[in-house]
């Protein structure tokens, strides 16, 4: 049996192939916190960069700080002198404002994505890679195991689309800490541990703590193969099956219950669900319980779940987002908002508009209607349709309205394109960039 490659040689040649995997040559904006594995990564990389070939590609690189230790600004000072000893460009992009009492891990992440984001535009990037390892995705399985989280439930992805503008890569996800920990120690590197990363407060650390003591067998998590493979699966089903009238009523025939306890059609019908709700994640375990016993009877009917609406006719299932807790949005001239997590409006105009539901007898409901929709599906759906007003009467013909995909369109995991693009076709939106890699939907699709 040949012997396990040295520390150096597995992280530079991981780095390696990485580069021979994207498509075409790019600058990668390199996410570093100053932790031994985002520097590694930085590291590998440019080595492997100019081991193979320099003029293909070039890195940069980012710090957020997120401004919640006062030692967080001198951290980011550091990473900038590290970067300026290798010759990379870089940048720290600052969290500034009020943070949240609660879930602040949950509010930095996005904070930070949307902070890389800018970055990456401003530095003309191409991608940003992340130094996401082998033990991050083994935290990552169980929580989202403990979590009882839906069908297809997996670790990260590789590649990750962001705010649909920007693909996040991980190249280190097969790799151990440890192994990057030596790879560093044999550069003389060293690098500073976030304090948060022994704070038992967060859901991570506790997991981590949990795999030290005790590592578990990933049951019931699927891997990225097989993640991919049920959503080209579920994919299919949405092309057969299923239409959508106006972004607002998703249309399945009832033949399809004989597929209910199929887990492509499950992930398929939960992530319509999500979309009809204006939600960014596919509905809670309990919840998914409560649909699948609607589902398995026979008898017509209506029940609510996950803010939508699953209506049982003799003519088929109707999804219709329920008519409460819908607000009215304000928009001045030129902003873009997202009105109840169901459509992106845009502002064109100078004047300030309103954006509500359009309520009992509006124009959308007889255009329900002409599609072909009961009577009853298109009257309870037209509650919910946007209705955009001018506050002093000008047109709003400068206004666009555009479906969202809650699902998706802020994060979407590679091995979930498929569905995606599916997804987003039938509510009238254009595909999703595809990644700049290759990776398992690129050989599927071919």
């Amino acid at each position: 049996m040949a012997a396990e490659a040295p520390a150096p040689t597995a992280v530079v040649e991981t780095a390696k192939r990485f580069l021979a995997s994207c498509l075409r040559p790019t600058r990668i904006l390199v996410a570093v916190s100053g932790g031994s594995d985002s520097k590694g990564l930085l590291l590998a990389l440019n080595e492997a960069i100019e081991a193979s070939d320099p003029n293909r590609f070039s890195l940069a690189a980012c710090t957020v700080d997120h401004a919640l230790r006062p030692e967080s600004a001198a951290e980011a000072q550091g990473v900038a002198a590290f970067c300026a000893s290798i010759g990379v460009p870089h940048l720290i992009k600052r969290w500034d404002g009020p943070k949240p009492l609660t879930g602040i891990q949950a509010a930095a992440r996005e904070a930070r994505y949307r902070l890389l984001a800018d970055a990456a535009e401003r530095l003309e990037a191409g991608c940003i890679v992340t130094g996401h390892t082998s033990d991050d995705q083994r935290e990552t399985i169980l929580m989202r195991m403990q979590r009882a989280q839906g069908p297809g439930a997996s670790g990260m992805a590789s590649a990750t689309l962001y705010d649909r503008r920007i693909w996040v890569l991980r190249p280190f996800l097969d790799l151990d800490r440890a192994l990057i920990r030596a790879f560093l120690a044999t550069r003389d590197v060293t690098w500073f541990d976030d304090p948060s990363n022994a704070n038992p407060t967060f859901e991570r650390v506790r997991v981590r703590a949990e795999l030290a003591q005790s590592p578990r067998a990933e049951e019931g998590v699927w891997d990225a193969g097989a993640r991919a493979r049920s959503s080209a699966r579920a994919a299919a089903f949405i092309t057969r099956h299923v239409r959508v009238h106006a972004g607002l009523v998703v249309e399945i025939p009832l033949a399809l219950d004989d597929h209910r306890d199929n887990v492509d059609w499950q992930r398929a019908l939960l992530a319509l669900v999500a979309v009809v709700g204006g939600r960014a994640h596919i509905p809670a375990a309990d919840t998914v319980k409560r649909v699948a016993a609607f589902l398995r009877e026979t008898t017509l009917g209506r029940m609510t779940a996950g803010r939508c609406v699953f209506d049982r006719r003799a003519s088929g299932l109707y999804l219709y987002r329920e008519a409460r807790g819908l607000t009215t949005l304000t928009l001045a001239g030129g902003e873009t908002a997202t009105w109840d997590g169901r459509f992106h409006v845009r502002n064109g105009g100078s004047a300030p508009i309103s954006v509500a539901a359009e309520g009992r007898g509006g124009p959308q409901q007889q255009r329900l209607i002409a599609a072909g929709l009961p009577p009853g599906v298109a009257g309870r759906a037209s509650l919910t349709a946007p209705r955009v007003l001018s506050e002093n009467g000008e047109s709003v013909a400068s206004i666009t309205i555009e479906p969202r995909i809650g699902l998706y369109d802020t994060f979407l995991p590679g091995f979930d394109r498929i569905m995606a693009d599916r997804i987003a076709g039938l509510f009238g939106r254009e595909p999703y960039p595809p990644p700049p890699v290759h990776d398992l939907l690129t050989e599927m699709e071919r």
